[in-house]
């Protein structure tokens, strides 16, 4: 599809295109846009693997009654980015950021540059609207999903910048402080979030890219992490991934396919309220280092018992297959509990969690070294739940004595609220804002 055919479903969205705003933030913003993704993409592609002719024809709609890349079967790249807004900046003009984005967002869903001008088609002595790096490599299933931070509605210093404190969900906290926490606030929070998921390490970060590069003078990036190797599953039809320690991870993670849990679960509910929210999700984000080094020297039986699984199969101590509920109350000849008390599956189960479950949608990352020469390394922990304090309540009893605490250590940690979807012609959030 050429970047001047409308993508199917976006016909108001085309018509109303981008603000004089957005299309002058990618003259200005050129420069800037270029620096944050140039190193951005040859990371990632350092780590890309061989390619799939189907998986880079998929596509997924932007619009919708949730947003998509939270129920998406899993993609095998991330970039995710956290935005601060612009001192100064006006209600209208967040809104009319947010338009952008999410116009741009629909095309770039559907396999199509960010404008109809896009990367070729805006004449030799002005700069692209698109960078074009992705141009032959879209759609390839990506999604977009734009988040709230708590900050938008009212900042650590009380201001209330968009008149939207009033607005703010009750439910709505930022995490405490846990056990192993050494967090760097500076790659923590932030006013909005932009989750880019895709089967192509290239069209994840292009999508960052150039949303930074439309947000330019309304707002700057303010972290951003890079993800290979999905964690967790999110569709029946996967097959279970391996995390950086060797483990299956992710066995029981709540799936597309069990809507009633789902609404359980992660989707905000009429009950919970705000009405704006209803059918939205929290968006918990946590960069958690691991110890690779150590991890790598420690016995086969110890490793086991630390996750409560067979590393093999991901089967549980207590028997059975990868998706049988452990036993743990069983107990080998020994008289020993076969899955130890301390063990993570133990400490995480929804049986020892009051019936919490989440929604898991992490990633591998491996950020060169440290001053030492080990590894940067673990997981970009990201899990949809439908209150932050139903995931912090779980995170709690794992982190007081779980075993496998010993070898990890979370460096970063974010909520967003993740507004519920919206339908062609409409903006992400344009249900706060009209409420």
């Amino acid at each position: 599809m050429s970047a001047d055919q409308a993508a199917p479903g976006t016909k108001q969205a085309h018509t109303r295109g981008l603000s004089r705003r957005g299309l002058l933030a990618l003259v200005g913003g050129g420069a800037a846009g270029a620096a944050v993704g140039a190193a951005g993409t040859a990371a990632i592609l350092a780590a890309a693997g061989g390619s799939d002719e189907r998986s880079h024809q998929l596509s997924y709609p932007f619009y919708g009654e949730h947003q998509a890349g939270i129920v998406t079967p899993a993609q095998d790249r991330m970039h995710f980015a956290a935005f601060d807004l612009a001192e100064g900046l006006s209600r209208d003009e967040l809104i009319e950021l947010l338009q952008d984005w999410s116009y741009a967002a629909s095309r770039l869903t559907q396999g199509l540059e960010i404008s109809v001008a896009g990367a070729f088609g805006g004449g030799a002595y002005m700069p692209p609207d698109d960078t074009g790096e992705a141009t032959d490599i879209s759609p390839a299933g990506l999604t977009v999903t734009i988040g709230f931070g708590r900050s938008l509605f009212v900042t650590a210093a009380g201001d209330d910048r968009f008149d939207l404190a009033s607005k703010l969900p009750s439910e709505f906290e930022d995490l405490p402080k846990m056990m192993n926490d050494f967090i760097d606030r500076e790659q923590s929070g932030g006013d909005l979030c932009v989750q880019g998921c895709s089967n192509d390490p290239q069209v994840a970060v292009h999508a960052i890219r150039n949303l930074t590069r439309i947000a330019f003078g309304r707002a700057q990036l303010r972290w951003s992490q890079l993800g290979f190797g999905r964690t967790s599953s999110t569709s029946t039809a996967q097959n279970t991934p391996r995390n950086l320690f060797g483990q299956k991870d992710g066995t029981m993670n709540l799936k597309a396919e069990e809507p009633d849990l789902l609404d359980a679960h992660v989707w905000v509910g009429a009950n919970q309220g705000p009405l704006w929210a209803v059918g939205g999700s929290y968006l918990v984000a946590r960069r958690i280092n691991m110890s690779i080094e150590v991890w790598d020297g420690v016995q086969l039986g110890e490793q086991e018992r630390v996750t409560g699984r067979n590393k093999k199969d991901g089967a549980p101590l207590s028997g059975g297959t990868e998706f049988s509920q452990p036993d743990f109350s069983a107990k080998g000849e020994d008289g020993a509990l076969l899955v130890d008390e301390r063990s993570h599956v133990a400490r995480v189960h929804p049986d020892n969690n009051e019936g919490i479950r989440m929604l898991r949608r992490g990633y591998n990352f491996v950020d060169g070294n440290d001053a030492q020469g080990r590894l940067n390394a673990g997981l970009f922990f990201v899990a949809f739940v439908n209150a932050p304090e139903r995931f912090a309540s779980v995170h709690k009893n794992m982190a007081r004595d779980d075993l496998f605490v010993e070898y990890l250590k979370t460096t970063a940690s974010s909520v967003f609220l993740v507004p519920p979807g919206v339908s062609d012609g409409q903006y992400v959030g344009q249900q706060l804002f009209e409420a």
